[in-house]
């Protein structure tokens, strides 16, 4: 069994490494789906973001409005009281999750996708939790993945998705610029990654990089003892 941590900056191409490790074989688990989730009404985490921040953040319908959550949380100085109450509960759900697929497949490779994995230690440790799951990835995870590109590359990939054309398009540049300050540059999360992947070139680039390393934890999973859970 193998837990991998496959995380990178925003705009840099987890996503799409992490849909060609799928194709390999591997089990993923998107941090960011099971975010959305745990904020959909109904769920602690939803009711927790609305005492912290208040009715603002909700639409008419009673949903979380994101954008207007997002605005608070990185333009108004408030992304660490979010993360505080986001985060903790995702890793739970991660934890639930790999030990439910072990289960099955004992020799499998679980791939946590994750844009802030070293960011969510930093926040933690900021908050003085020296020695949680959440502050120490070693404890929940066994090796890590960092995809990494240019800033200016993943600016522009990021504003492509969000406003391929017209008026929009600088705004969404500047939201990427804001929410890759809040980031840790890649050079830092690299020196502290088992392996990185190059997306600066192309698709075809990426998925020979993605072929090489499956191969790689496919043979480390079969040597990575058991471990109970990732508490």
């Amino acid at each position: 069994m193998l837990r991998v941590g496959l995380t990178g900056s925003l705009g840099s191409g987890k996503s799409t490494a992490a849909a060609m490790l799928r194709e390999c074989g591997a089990h993923i688990i998107e941090a960011d789906s099971l975010g959305r989730e745990l904020m959909e009404p109904g769920q602690p985490v939803f009711a927790a973001i609305v005492r912290a921040f208040g009715r603002q953040v909700l639409t008419s319908g009673g949903q979380l409005d994101r954008s207007r959550l997002a605005q608070l949380a990185f333009a108004g100085g408030r992304l660490q009281e979010l993360n505080a109450i986001v985060h903790p509960a995702v890793i739970d759900l991660q934890r639930k999750q790999i030990d439910e697929i072990f289960a099955r497949e004992p020799s499998s490779v679980a791939i946590i996708e994750t844009a802030l994995l070293f960011e969510a230690v930093r926040d933690g440790r900021a908050r003085g939790e020296q020695e949680s799951a959440l502050s120490n990835w070693r404890r929940r995870i066994d090796r890590v993945i960092v995809v990494t590109a240019p800033d200016d590359l993943k600016i522009a990939r990021y504003a492509v998705r969000i406003a391929p054309s017209g008026p929009a398009r600088g705004a969404a540049e500047a939201d990427a610029r804001l929410r890759l300050s809040h980031q840790i540059p890649d050079a830092e999360k690299a020196a502290q990654a088992d392996y990185v992947l190059d997306n600066s070139g192309d698709l075809d680039s990426l998925r020979a990089q993605v072929r090489a390393l499956w191969p790689r934890l496919q043979a480390e999973s079969n040597k990575t003892p058991p471990r109970m859970s990732l508490k």
